[in-house]
């Protein structure tokens, strides 16, 4: 398995690479856009039954880190030759008479021999990078395709169209081209060079060309026959991975579920002392004897707000993001194992079928080398008595032309009578 992971933060300075956009120096995410659950057991849950604690023992054999996991070879002297280069910019909302939805500009400008030209520019809505992402995880099951961000569900707080959350999703879109971009396998897909290349109506042509529906639920359902009937024999070192991929897969997600509701804590207090620090500086100027008092608090809770905005936009920047995008790397791994054991599921399958095949051909020449020996043991008989025949006929023409040869005289007299 080939692939990447994000980076791990590094510190609450700054946004990761290539994640940085807006006009603000900070753009904090509205609380309402994390859509979390409204119960307050999370935490409890957390320090109940999944301790971070005993993230060092899960098993003194298993590698300590998801990266560890992955085949990744980089040459610290290779020179980095980048021949594509791409950018999402751009969105446009379209209204239609059906639905409503937002598409994304795609620029792309390349080198390389293979495309036509050295710059094009498409348009693509999500519904085109969801069809790339299947199209490569069908070529390639065995590779760790670069995740997208999932699809918008509405928790009645926060609207689709939002300014904010489309430029988060553009941010994503953008980097799951360029991993893809990057990849040392993944970037000479031939349906990445026709994402890349062709227009809307020339890319849902290529669309078409795929597998029909009955052939793709005849897909699924040997799929799910595969996944009921699961692997007889996992390699010993599979077995290893994906019980770690699990292990980390639940404990990610609930640090990403835990530093959301963090900050969605941390959001209200933020929201609440903001409406404080004026309070009290009107009240100051109400109360000559206490003003100086009622202003330094006003002052402090000014200062508290600082901080906490500060702290607000580290975890929006560089920890929330960095975090879920551990998790959806999470469930491509998990993903990339199931296809894995779908694979050798399917190849435990055929060779079972080939076995009985070979059983039965051999069965098959048993019973022909069976039927051949009694074929000839019945007929064995008819051949004697057909033999003994055929002997005692002649013998007795034998003596007749001996009686003829020795008694001339009777012959002569026969011929008178």
């Amino acid at each position: 398995m080939e692939g990447e992971l994000p980076a791990a933060p590094r510190g609450s300075s700054g946004p990761p690479a290539g994640d940085a956009g807006g006009d603000s120096p900070c753009a904090l995410l509205p609380a309402e856009a994390l859509a979390l659950d409204g119960d307050e057991d999370d935490l409890e849950v957390f320090s109940k039954d999944a301790s971070l604690m005993d993230m060092n023992s899960l098993s003194p054999t298993m590698p300590t880190s998801p990266l560890s996991m992955i085949n990744q070879v980089k040459f610290e002297d290779e020179p980095d030759l980048k021949d594509l280069f791409i950018t999402v910019d751009d969105p446009e909302s379209h209204v239609t008479t059906v639905e409503t939805f937002i598409t994304y500009r795609v620029a792309t400008q390349t080198s390389r021999g293979e495309f036509d030209s050295s710059e094009f520019e498409v348009r693509r809505r999500y519904q085109d990078f969801l069809w790339l992402k299947g199209k490569l995880e069908e070529a390639h099951p065995t590779l760790i395709i670069p995740p997208l961000p999932e699809k918008f569900v509405v928790k009645g707080m926060v609207e689709r169209f939002n300014d904010d959350f489309i430029e988060t999703r553009r941010r994503a879109l953008n980097k799951f081209l360029n991993r893809i971009a990057d990849h040392p396998t993944l970037t000479f897909s031939e349906d990445f060079k026709v994402f890349l290349t062709a227009q809307a109506g020339e890319l849902s042509s290529h669309k078409k060309q795929g597998p029909g529906l009955l052939s793709k639920m005849g897909q699924t359902v040997r799929a799910m026959a595969l996944s009921m009937r699961g692997v007889r024999s996992r390699p010993d070192e599979f077995t290893e991975m994906n019980d770690f991929i699990e292990t980390f897969s639940q404990k990610i997600n609930l640090i990403d579920k835990i530093s959301q509701r963090i900050y969605k804590e941390e959001r209200e207090y933020f929201d609440e002392m903001k409406e404080y620090g004026p309070i009290h500086a009107l009240w100051s100027e109400s109360e000559e004897d206490l003003a100086d008092t009622l202003g330094g608090v006003a002052s402090c809770l000014d200062r508290c707000c600082q901080a906490t905005e500060r702290r607000l936009c580290g975890l929006s920047e560089a920890l929330l993001p960095v975090v879920h995008e551990y998790v959806l790397y999470s469930e491509m791994l998990m993903g990339v194992m199931r296809r894995r054991d779908h694979i050798q599921a399917e190849l435990e399958s055929k060779a079972e079928a080939l076995t009985y095949k070979k059983a039965d051909t051999d069965l098959f020449q048993e019973q022909r080398t069976t039927l051949k020996a009694e074929r000839l043991f019945r007929m064995a008989p008819a051949q004697v008595v057909r033999g003994n025949t055929d002997r005692k006929s002649l013998g007795l023409s034998r003596r007749k032309s001996h009686g003829r040869k020795s008694c001339p005289h009777m012959a002569q007299l026969s011929q008178l009578t």
